[in-house]
């Protein structure tokens, strides 16, 4: 189905756009745009740029509740390399009325979203497309969210800097996964006060879905001692296959450099899963009993109701007899979702295959 124009606008927005003036430009800074893509960025940062007198607005308004806004310190943080089954359970995890989480709303400009709330949700349900441009997941405005797309919003230091500049993949996940910088955990904590009062209202605890948390336990276990982590896990290959695509369709979205190709994309995509589930097996001996729940993407897939009931009872998280209808409900809207079909350039599939073989080939990419 063809997409109309303002609609890939909007979804350009929600992807990448609406960025502040400090993070544009020291991206900028830091490296060059292709010129076939100097509009593109334009359009990515003026939004930021026009949004920047609300910003300050709401800063005055909201900057001593959020200063003063109490986080608790055993926040529900979802981990586990991109494509494996971490959205689904965010969207699952996301429906207990009592999980205060980030969503499309906020993500899209939280510099402003306190302050411009209804009307963000009034826009973008009217203008984003029914799916996700990158894999036809039903979304919506009150969707949930990642919270390193709202991040990104703030500061160049996040893994979204490698989506925008895929060139430049590896430099950046290695500057924003694999470390952080006291800029990333200063925005970080902040996003985090912005969650809670953008979707606090009858919050039992705090719910944080972001692959690239996988790599910083010893952060987040600094900053919220209690954390309980949910670590997705799938077959590498499948994972690796179906972030490669996801990638390729980013560049064309909100990227600033063209994509490499397919098999450089692989290599890169496969060296940085490894070193992502390193980071994690260093620190796993960090995490005390109780604090970690390890979920495979075929049970979530197979049997979601039961893999959410054993998280919420392995990590001891409260309202489950509560939650359980309304999360019930959001497992039969995911029915309808058609999975899209992962398919690599044939020398690119070799590649993958002789860097992560054996494992399952599966076609469709139920990974969302």
């Amino acid at each position: 189905m063809r997409v109309k124009p303002m609609h890939r606008v909007i979804d350009r927005q929600v992807a990448g756009g609406c960025i502040t003036p400090h993070a544009f430009f020291s991206a900028l800074a830091m490296t060059r745009p292709s010129p076939s893509r100097l509009l593109r960025g334009l359009q990515l940062g003026i939004g930021g740029l026009c949004l920047a007198p609300i910003g300050w607005l709401q800063s005055l308004i909201w900057g001593r509740s959020l200063r003063e806004l109490e986080l608790p310190d055993d926040p529900v943080i979802v981990i586990g390399h991109w494509r494996s089954g971490t959205t689904y359970l965010h969207q699952l995890l996301a429906a207990d009325p009592g999980a205060a989480t980030a969503r499309n709303a906020l993500t899209v400009a939280p510099q402003v979203a306190l302050l411009l709330k209804p009307l963000i949700i009034a826009v973008l349900n009217r203008l984003m497309t029914a799916t996700r441009p990158i894999d036809a997941v039903p979304w919506s405005a009150l969707d949930p969210q990642e919270d390193e797309i709202g991040l990104a919003r703030l500061t160049i230091d996040t893994h979204m800097a490698g989506v925008a500049f895929p060139q430049d993949y590896l430099k950046h996940f290695h500057r924003c996964a694999l470390s952080s910088t006291r800029r990333f955990q200063r925005q970080l904590l902040y996003f985090t006060r912005l969650t809670c009062a953008h979707d606090g209202d009858g919050m039992r605890h705090l719910l944080i879905k972001n692959p690239a948390h996988t790599a910083r336990v010893p952060l987040l276990l600094d900053l919220f001692p209690g954390a309980r982590f949910v670590l997705l896990k799938r077959e590498p290959v499948d994972a690796v296959r179906s972030l490669t695509l996801v990638k390729q369709k980013l560049a064309d979205l909100i990227g600033l450099q063209p994509a490499p190709h397919q098999q450089r994309q692989v290599e890169e995509t496969a060296q940085a899963h490894q070193l992502l589930l390193d980071a994690f097996e260093a620190a796993r001996s960090l995490i005390p009993d109780g604090q970690l729940a390890e979920e495979e993407h075929t049970e979530l897939v197979n049997s979601p109701m039961a893999t959410v009931e054993k998280i919420y009872r392995d990590l001891s998280i409260e309202g489950w007899n509560q939650a359980q209808a309304s999360i019930q409900a959001r497992v039969n809207q995911a029915k309808t979702y058609d999975a899209c079909q992962v398919q690599l350039e044939p020398q690119a599939e070799r590649r993958l295959q002789e860097l992560l073989a054996p494992a399952s080939t599966s076609a469709a990419d139920q990974a969302y």
